[in-house]
C-alpha cells in the first residue's frame, strides 16, 4: 500500500498572546499556566465552528495540489472531541459543503490520536477500493467553552484550527509508510464527560446546570477518583504516558525496518515544554529532534497537531526529500498511537 501527501492546507484562528489578562479570562492558576511555557496560541472567532475550519483548510489544500473536489474518493475527519451537532455526521457535512461529490466520508473520533490515526484509515481504504486515488485527511479542533477550558481542561492551552493533506495513490512525496496504535481501555474513564450521554442525558435531574458542568471542566483532577485511590495504579497509569509511546515507536520501526536513529523529526501532540522533554526522554531523542518550540507558539490543537507542524516544517525547508518523520500522539481511550513518513 502507497500514498503520499501531496498538498497541505491549514485553517486557524486568530493569534493571542499568553499573558496575564489572558490567563485570568479562563483560570486564576496563573503560575501553572506560566510553567507550560505556551507563549501564544489561536482562538477562532465566534460564529467560526469545527467544520468551518475543516472546510477551509479542505479547500485551501484542494487549491494547492490543483484538485478538483469531483476526484476526491474519500474524506477522513480526524476531531478530538464534539462536533457541532449531535445525531450529526460531520466527516459527510465536509464532503458536502466542499462539493466532493464522488467520495466517501468517514468520521475518526478517538481524542488527540485521531489525526495520527486516520492515516491508517486512509490507507485501509486504498488497500481495499483499487478505484481510490485520492483522499483528504483533515484534522480540525474548535474549544467549546460551555464544556472545556482552554486552560485548565489539559495541561496544555487549547486552540483552535484545521488542518487537511490531500493524499494520492502511488504519489512518493511524504509517503505514509505504517501506522501503529497502542489502546488500553482500562482507562477509558480518563477525560470522561459524565452528563450528556444517554447514561445521564442533559435536563435529567438537573444534568447540564452550570454546575454539573463546572465539575467536568478539569478531568485531570480526577485521576485519584478514577483510579481508586491506588498509588500503584496511580504510578503504572502515568508511566504508561511515556512506556506505550515508546513501545508504540519500537513497534512500527520493526515493522518497517527503520532504527529510531533514522527519524529525522518526531511531531508530537502540542504538549507543555516539560511533558515535551518527558516523551524526549523516554524515547531516547534529543529535544531538538521534537517540535516543542513550535508548540509553544501554536497551542494543542487537538487531533491536528501532527499534521500542522508537519507543514510548518515543510514550509520552512527543515524537511528534505528521503526524512523519516514520525508523528506520535497519546489520548484519551487511552490510546498511543504513531504514524511513520518519509518526505
Amino acid at each position: 500500500m502507497s500514498y503520499g501527501i501531496v498538498a497541505i492546507g491549514e485553517s486557524l484562528g486568530e493569534s493571542v498572546e499568553v499573558t496575564d489578562a489572558e490567563i485570568e479570562k479562563y483560570t486564576t492558576s496563573h503560575e501553572t499556566v506560566r510553567s507550560w511555557g505556551y507563549r501564544r496560541f489561536r482562538r477562532a472567532d465566534d460564529g467560526v465552528l469545527l467544520t468551518d475550519l475543516a472546510v477551509q483548510a479542505c479547500e485551501q489544500a484542494l487549491k494547492e495540489a490543483a484538485v478538483d473536489a469531483a476526484e476526491v474518493d474519500l474524506v477522513v475527519l480526524a476531531i478530538a472531541d464534539f462536533a457541532e451537532y449531535l445525531c450529526w455526521d460531520a466527516a459527510a457535512a465536509v464532503q458536502g459543503r466542499i462539493g466532493a461529490v464522488n467520495a466517501e466520508a468517514i468520521l475518526v473520533n478517538q481524542a488527540c490520536c485521531s489525526g495520527v490515526m486516520a492515516f491508517d484509515t486512509a490507507a485501509g481504504r486504498f488497500a481495499t477500493h483499487e478505484n481510490y486515488h485520492h483522499a483528504l485527511i483533515v484534522a480540525s479542533n474548535r474549544i467549546c467553552d460551555t464544556y472545556q477550558n482552554r486552560m485548565e481542561t489539559s495541561t496544555s492551552v487549547l486552540s483552535d484550527g484545521a488542518v487537511a493533506a490531500l493524499v494520492r495513490r502511488g504519489h512518493e512525496r511524504g509517503r505514509w509508510l505504517a501506522t501503529e496504535t497502542i489502546s488500553d481501555g482500562r482507562y477509558a474513564n480518563f477525560f470522561r464527560m459524565d452528563v450528556g450521554g444517554t447514561a445521564h442525558p442533559f435536563g435529567v435531574d438537573g444534568a447540564g446546570d452550570k454546575d454539573d458542568l463546572q465539575k467536568q471542566a478539569n478531568p485531570l483532577g480526577r485521576v485519584a477518583e478514577i483510579l481508586g485511590n491506588d498509588a500503584r495504579r496511580m504510578l503504572e497509569f502515568f508511566n504508561k504516558f511515556g512506556g506505550n509511546m515508546r513501545v508504540a515507536v519500537d513497534r512500527v520501526c520493526a515493522r518497517t525496518g527503520i532504527a529510531p536513529g533514522e527519524i529525522k523529526r518526531f511531531l508530537h501532540l502540542n504538549d507543555n515544554q516539560q511533558a515535551m522533554a518527558d516523551i524526549a526522554k523516554v524515547l531516547d531523542v534529543p529535544l531538538e529532534r521534537f517540535n516543542g518550540d513550535l508548540a509553544l507558539d501554536l497551542g494543542h490543537f487537538g487531533s491536528a497537531d501532527q499534521m500542522l507542524g508537519l507543514h510548518r516544517l515543510t514550509q520552512a525547508g527543515e524537511l528534505q526529500d528521503g526524512d523519516i518523520v514520525a508523528l506520535t500522539t497519546l489520548g484519551g481511550g487511552m490510546h498511543w498511537a504513531v504514524t511513520l513518513l518519509r518526505i
